[in-house]
């Protein structure tokens, strides 16, 4: 009832709806800004160190289970879930962004620093809110034996039922992931939708109505509500697998025709400076503060974008997860999809400082964030093969983001099966359809604006509750696994 409502603001009064979203994100990220930063640091160091502690062998499960899914598969959905269409989205502009406007100042090179720069915003420590999630869920569902996988599990364990949280704690806890998860849900939707769209604004050589976007999010919503309605073993799985074999193809298809050396020699020296420069670069010091407006731009909105999906994506991945121990988790879900994504965006962005050298002279042509990656293969061969190969990407990876998330948020709500009703997932899906469609026409009411500036503002607003909730849910994790008894 309560997104019902905001969506009927979004329609009702637009106009209203973005003074008032843009003046709160303002007071947001002048004072609690810096939080975002230490917040992400610090959940980095917890889960490497756990990891190197005596709680990396634990298991989540019975100590003789197995995991459920394949490793290759595990990955796939874990990928899909947790990132999925924004690779895409920001593949050759953000590397060209960051090249010709530095961040930070040393002494490395421009490419370098551009590429150093986006692995920090899309690595570790995106990742590491996701881990966290999933971990101390995880912990609580498969050790304590709590029988439902929502926010406030962690909350109440069996080894401690005196402390049990009451109805209105548990009720508000899931109800900010709820809100949380669905504004950060329909803002990846909305922009997915809108580089679709302009992908085909590309290949058509016109430009399509604005209507055409919210048409896009009907067909994903439809899409995504009979991949959820399949279950996990088979629509999402299967999904999940299929996108990445598509996005592996991309990858290799544009190495194949790239000075792959050159990538290689630059993928290793954007990795070194970015895991050295780490701490300085997480806590905004010295030369390696950005400003201000770059953070407020880049990587607060990043960080509020992470920490959004962080509840369904650390819900669903441990529900994956089952079988696995906490070592393998936090290498799996901090490490192995940071290299691919900076592999990828390696690959995409030398290419694309390789071809603005050798026009001598640059035109903007990579600044669109919704048509970038199309103007860019658009300098490969069989551009139509390859541009429609992006265009099925694209939705693909809308729907397993969106299929998972509906999973997830019917577990939240049909807490009494194992498995969600179809009549929840049902609903969930009308409500992020209508939800996604309403932050696109917020995105519309003015000429200067767009989806993406309505959807940094508002999930740098919903995201600081859920932020503030994430230290209480870390510090209870730690101590369930100092009572863990293995």
């Amino acid at each position: 009832m309560i997104l019902l409502i905001i969506c009927f603001f979004f329609y009702a009064f637009t106009e209203e709806s973005y003074n008032i979203i843009e003046n709160i994100s303002l007071e947001v990220r002048n004072y609690f800004g810096q939080f975002y930063l230490v917040l992400g640091l610090c959940c980095v160091l917890i889960l490497v160190a756990v990891a190197i502690s005596k709680w990396g062998t634990y298991k989540l499960g019975k100590s003789n289970e197995k995991p459920a899914f394949s490793r290759m598969a595990w990955v796939s959905m874990l990928y899909s879930a947790g990132m999925g269409a924004g690779i895409l989205l920001r593949a050759v502009q953000e590397p060209v962004y960051m090249l010709l406007n530095p961040p930070i100042n040393t002494n490395a090179s421009k490419q370098t620093i551009a590429l150093e720069f986006t692995f920090y915003q899309w690595g570790f420590t995106a990742w590491a809110f996701y881990a966290l999630f999933a971990l101390a869920i995880g912990t609580a569902v498969f050790k304590f034996s709590r029988p439902v996988l929502t926010s406030s599990t962690i909350f109440n364990n069996l080894e401690n039922k005196e402390h049990k949280l009451k109805f209105t704690g548990r009720f508000i806890i899931d109800l900010l992931t709820l809100l949380t998860t669905v504004f950060g849900l329909v803002a990846a939707v909305g922009l997915g939708a809108s580089q679709i769209k302009g992908g085909l604004d590309h290949l058509l050589g016109i430009t399509l109505s604005s209507n055409y976007i919210i048409a896009l999010i009907l067909v994903v919503g439809v899409l995504s509500l009979t991949s959820a309605l399949s279950g996990v073993e088979k629509g999402i799985k299967r999904l999940s697998t299929a996108n990445i074999y598509l996005t592996l193809a991309l990858l290799f298809f544009v190495i194949i025709q790239s000075d792959v050396i050159a990538i290689l020699k630059q993928f290793a020296i954007s990795f070194y400076h970015y895991v050295v420069d780490f701490i300085p670069m997480s806590l905004a010091l010295g030369n390696y503060n950005p400003g201000t407006q770059f953070l407020t731009d880049w990587t607060y909105y990043y960080w509020a974008f992470w920490i959004a999906w962080a509840p369904f994506t650390g819900i669903f991945i441990a529900r994956i997860s089952r079988g696995r121990t906490i070592r393998e988790i936090i290498i799996g879900v901090l490490l192995l999809p940071s290299l691919g994504t900076f592999l990828w965006f390696t690959v995409f962005g030398q290419s694309a400082f390789e071809l603005i050298t050798s026009w001598q002279m640059y035109s903007g042509e990579f600044d669109n964030v919704f048509t970038s990656l199309f103007v860019f293969l658009s300098n490969y061969p069989l551009q139509v093969v390859v541009n429609s190969i992006v265009v099925l990407l694209l939705i693909g990876f809308l729907v397993t983001s969106l299929d998972s998330a509906i999973y997830v948020l019917s577990t939240f709500t049909s807490t009494a099966t194992k498995e969600p009703s179809k009549s929840h997932r049902i609903l969930w899906s009308i409500i992020l359809t209508l939800s996604a469609v309403g932050l696109v026409i917020l995105g519309f009411v003015r000429k200067e604006s767009n989806v993406l500036i309505a959807a940094q503002k508002l999930l740098i607003i919903t995201s600081l509750p859920l932020s503030l909730f994430m230290v209480w849910m870390i510090l209870k994790w730690l101590m369930n696994l100092s009572h863990w008894k293995k």
